[in-house]
């Protein structure tokens, strides 16, 4: 016999898959929202730098002039700063995550992941300030020292920033490596193969689309770091000649200047138009990140 439940059953008792659906339909409901909100928010504050504060687009893009007081707004040496961080940490970090992973994976399966994992998860829960501040009064004072410069620049912010994602792109390489059947190594072993000759020629280029995945994870990581990369890259706003010239990037530029402008101001809304920017390259990660998981599965 089928008990008729009421509607106060139905919605509050133990049970009840309708407060269950509800629940879970209400949170993807908001986080699709939430995505779509800041994305419009986002957008038409970015373009109201050009549509309202009548600023030029390509010069806004194209030119190293960033002078608010002469109404000069020339973003390209943010964007070169945020793009030669992102790239140089995703150097600094996937040889040494990828190499973490395989050792963790084939080389030392049983003492190797027990000894990395609690490293890499306190890796993980180090606040980036803490990562700043070290980069402060270790990085800095050695670069000043033994390679040039005053220590302050995009060396000293990719060192920092590579260590921040390390264990982001060490994570998901151990996993990738993880994925590879035994069969396929095993096949190699049976042919003849050095465990060298196998990782080498087999294993990486079977795991290659889901690490280029974890490198680009980190990259999408380190374009949007900004504390870590304040207290160490010197924030400029020239354009630096070198790695160890002070330079800024987007963030440290919004973050420094954030507190400082009027609402509806040219320079607040210059400062929308950088977070713009951010936004876009998310999304172009987002996209890559796409591309090269379809390219796994195929």
């Amino acid at each position: 016999m089928v008990k008729n439940e009421t509607t106060k059953e139905r919605w509050f008792g133990k049970k009840s898959e309708w407060r269950g659906k509800l629940v879970i339909y209400s949170s993807a409901i908001f986080i699709l929202a939430a995505t779509v909100a800041i994305t419009l928010f986002l957008t038409l504050k970015g373009l109201q730098s050009f549509l309202v504060s009548k600023l030029d687009v390509v010069y806004f893009l194209t030119h190293v002039n960033w002078h608010p007081e002469q109404d000069h707004y020339g973003a390209l040496a943010f964007i070169f700063g945020s793009f030669a961080v992102t790239i140089l940490s995703a150097a600094v970090a996937a040889p040494l995550g990828i190499g973490s992973a395989i050792f963790m994976t084939e080389i030392a399966k049983k003492w190797g992941q027990k000894l990395l994992q609690p490293v890499i998860e306190i890796l993980v829960g180090i606040p980036s300030v803490v990562y700043g501040f070290i980069g402060l009064t270790v990085i800095v004072p050695f670069i000043g020292k033994y390679i040039g410069g005053l220590g302050y620049g995009i060396l000293a912010g990719a060192v920092v920033v590579g260590v921040m994602i390390l264990p982001t792109v060490t994570s998901i390489a151990a996993d990738a490596v993880k994925s590879i059947p035994d069969d396929i190594k095993n096949a190699s072993y049976a042919l003849g193969a050095t465990r060298w000759q196998t990782i080498y020629k087999v294993i990486i280029p079977a795991a290659l689309p889901s690490l280029l995945t974890a490198v680009v994870l980190g990259m999408a990581r380190a374009f949007g770091e900004a504390l870590a990369v304040q207290m160490v890259i010197g924030n400029a706003r020239g354009f630096p000649d070198s790695l160890v010239d002070p330079a800024a990037t987007l963030t440290t530029i919004i973050t420094l200047s954030m507190g400082h402008t009027t609402y509806g101001s040219t320079l607040n809304n210059a400062l929308w138009s950088l977070g713009l920017i951010l936004l876009v390259m998310s999304y172009v990660f987002i996209l890559l990140i796409r591309f090269l998981s379809k390219r796994k599965n195929s």
